[in-house]
């Protein structure tokens, strides 16, 4: 009888104590147990989904920064104050960024880092064990439109980085700015988001101390500074969906030319046999705004502060201190401006134009000519 009663007890002691810490334990996770502490599942669910979006900027970042290259002038003369110009130095310069867009050698960067002529430029990259290579620039060519600039080295194994849609970002996207950061940080990776679409900047020319207008840029609260310029701003699967090109003078304004202008231009120059070609009226000015205008009692519009000789302007009779009001019947405000329309035109293009003179509207017809790449 003793050994009936342990073989039937022992089992049952097992079974119940099993029994107990199931039900212990499935009332601790509830929150109802007294031995185990309550585990708060919202705080679960940030822990992993932060996790998660660490994991993708890290994944995004090593997919896209095997494209992307510092852009260097190299051989640059340096003036000493005592002696003047001294003989070329070997040493490199890093002034902006760059990516691939084709395997042979194809790299986009903006205009304006590229923009001196007489330098010699260089795009450096490393490779697959970090060690740095340096390519020669053997060619630029520059959108005078869009701050943008197409180089080419002679390479057949780059990696060209995926392209996105920009026309489907949206204001609150996750965005990383990838650049050589005040040349002298390659590689250099900052995170925000998209802080806002379709606005438009001045950006002042180093170099020549010219504004030029940018339309249609996308804000961006990820830093950019001296030196990303040129660099892709990429979105959490890793696709370029923007260039980055300048800075506010505000913190945190950062601006980026959207990637399907740049794609246009890369499909133009391929199928052109590597030439960029764009229209130009042949004027610079400035925009006058709507509440600007009535204050004035003049109407809104671009008033023309220079005429190139030689343009389809200057042929047109358009002069300094007309405000163009229509372009193709089209009226010029701040979302429709005189730049963004000629964009949409060709070289040898006639184009109608409407104009206030002296208390007069006068109607021109202008033929439009190639725009110069310098």
């Amino acid at each position: 009888m003793k050994l009936e009663f342990v073989k039937f007890k022992k089992p049952s002691l097992i079974l119940l104590v099993f029994a107990l810490g199931v039900v212990s334990t499935f009332a601790a996770l509830r929150g109802f147990g007294k031995t185990l502490p309550s585990v708060p599942l919202n705080n679960l669910s940030q822990t992993v989904r932060v996790i998660d979006e660490e994991s993708a900027v890290i994944d995004a970042v090593q997919k896209v920064s095997p494209s992307v290259v510092s852009i260097a002038v190299e051989n640059r003369q340096l003036f000493d104050p005592l002696f003047g110009f001294s003989q070329p130095t070997s040493k490199q310069s890093g002034i902006g960024t760059g990516f691939v867009v084709s395997k042979d050698g194809l790299i986009l960067t903006n205009k304006h880092v590229v923009a001196q002529e007489g330098e010699k430029y260089i795009a450096i990259t490393r490779d697959k064990n970090g060690l740095e290579k340096k390519m020669p620039v053997t060619q630029i060519n520059r959108d005078p439109f869009n701050d943008l600039a197409i180089i080419k080295v002679e390479a057949t194994d780059l990696i060209p980085v995926d392209f996105g849609d920009s026309d489907k970002l949206k204001v609150g996207q996750k965005v990383i700015a990838i650049g050589n950061a005040l040349g002298q940080f390659e590689n250099t990776v900052t995170t925000g988001v998209v802080s806002g679409l379709g606005r438009g900047v001045s950006p002042i020319d180093p170099l020549t101390g010219v504004a030029e207008k940018l339309d249609d840029l996308v804000q961006t609260d990820a830093a950019i500074n001296p030196g990303n310029s040129g660099g892709p701003l990429v979105n959490i699967l890793g696709q370029v969906i923007a260039i980055d090109t300048a800075i506010a003078d505000a913190q945190n304004i950062g601006f980026a030319i959207k990637i399907n202008i740049a794609k246009q231009l890369i499909d133009d120059f391929k199928s052109s046999g590597g030439k960029i070609s764009r229209p130009q009226l042949g004027v610079t000015y400035t925009h006058i705004p709507r509440d600007v205008a009535l204050l004035n009692e003049v109407p809104e519009g671009e008033l023309v502060r220079s005429v190139i000789a030689g343009s389809g302007a200057f042929a047109a009779g358009i002069k300094v201190g007309d405000i163009i009001t229509q372009l193709d019947g089209r009226k010029l405000t701040d979302e429709n401006t005189l730049s963004s329309i000629i964009r949409t035109k060709k070289v040898g293009d006639t184009v109608k134009i409407r104009l206030f003179r002296v208390g007069q509207t006068i109607d021109l017809t202008a033929t439009l000519k190639e725009a110069s790449t310098q």
